[in-house]
């Protein structure tokens, strides 16, 4: 299993290097100069400005550019933020808590409701149940991520005050946003002894509503796949078999079917799971989350080449991580599929 999971990280090298090279030249694309914007217009007179591009290694010809960010991964060295002058391994690991967390939340969300509402769905079939819960999963694919939130936000937050409109913890408590798991972090000892259990339920609250929203569409495919892959086995001999043995309906869906319809439900939980990672650039940018996905906008504004270079490189490592992860899961849920 281990030479396996080797092999297919080795095979996975030429789609790093590919996204390495995406990375690096299409954000040069891009009109905006990171020395100019550094500068200032008052600031850059000639002389200053080749100073601050030879400072940061922008006066080199684009190829010798690249084998340096190649050489700097090579190296473990993605780099330094132009504009915080700190490096992007430590930006990128303080941040990825938040989004994991808010990832996490939302895939929670996505299979708790979607799944029975998809197992109920394929055992209703064709019935009114079965298409509203299918016309609204169709609904909740097709809506907008930023238009989705505003909408949550006006109702929920603006109107309803049930949920805060932005951030991941109440200003009024002396928590670092920056810090890993921020639920767990709130339930710690010394959190406990001097504000309660106040803290956890205000980071819960800001987790709510963004993660809500970043699970919606999590939420209608997980759905749809579920009815999907519970129809085609719900149609096979042996659960013709199960009914005929005088099998309560529970049981021959919840012990029969649904274990042999896991395998594309994980696949597609597995792949939804990724693209939630790299997919919280709207939702952290409309509720001010503190993640990567915000990182990476403010970086782009910015022009902050080594950020966007090594910020797009390790996202893209660990979408490949958890895809080799649920090609385990396969030989877990399926015995066949070991050999």
């Amino acid at each position: 299993m281990i030479i396996r999971i080797l092999k297919r990280l080795l095979k996975s090298l030429p789609t790093l290097l590919g996204i390495s090279l995406l990375s690096f030249f299409l954000i040069r694309f891009i009109p905006g100069d990171p020395v100019m914007l550094l500068l200032g217009e008052r600031g850059a007179d000639p002389e200053t400005y080749k100073e601050m591009q030879k400072s940061l290694g922008l006066h080199l010809p684009w190829y010798e550019q690249y084998f340096t960010f190649l050489k700097g991964i090579f190296s473990g060295e993605m780099g330094t933020s132009i504009i915080s002058k700190q490096s992007v391994q430590s930006e990128f690991w303080s941040r990825f808590p938040a989004t994991l967390e808010l990832g996490i939340f939302s895939m929670i969300f996505a299979i708790i409701v979607g799944i029975p509402l998809g197992i109920i769905a394929a055992a209703k079939r064709n019935s009114i149940i079965d298409y509203l819960l299918m016309g609204g999963s169709l609904l909740g694919y097709s809506m907008p991520i930023f238009w989705w939130g505003l909408i949550l936000i006006l109702l929920l937050s603006v109107q309803l005050g049930i949920t805060p409109v932005a951030g991941r913890i109440s200003v009024m408590y002396d928590i670092d946003v920056w810090s890993g798991f921020l639920l767990i972090d709130t339930l710690r000892e010394n959190v406990r002894l001097e504000e309660g259990l106040a803290p956890f339920y205000s980071a819960l609250k800001h987790l709510l509503l963004p993660g809500i929203v970043m699970g919606t569409i999590p939420l209608a495919v997980t759905a749809r796949m579920t009815r999907s892959s519970m129809l085609e086995v719900l149609s096979e001999d042996y659960i013709r078999t199960a009914k005929a043995k005088g099998l309560s309906p529970f049981f021959v869906v919840a012990k029969h079917a649904f274990r042999n319809a896991l395998i594309p439900i994980v696949t597609v939980i597995g792949l939804m799971f990724g693209s939630i990672i790299t997919g919280a650039i709207l939702t952290e940018t409309i509720f001010s989350w503190p993640g990567i996905g915000k990182w990476i906008v403010q970086s782009v504004n910015q022009r902050d080449y080594p950020v966007i270079q090594g910020g797009i490189l390790y996202i893209g490592f660990l979408v490949i991580l958890v895809n080799q992860g649920v090609d385990i899961l396969y030989s877990v849920l399926n015995p066949r599929l070991r050999k």
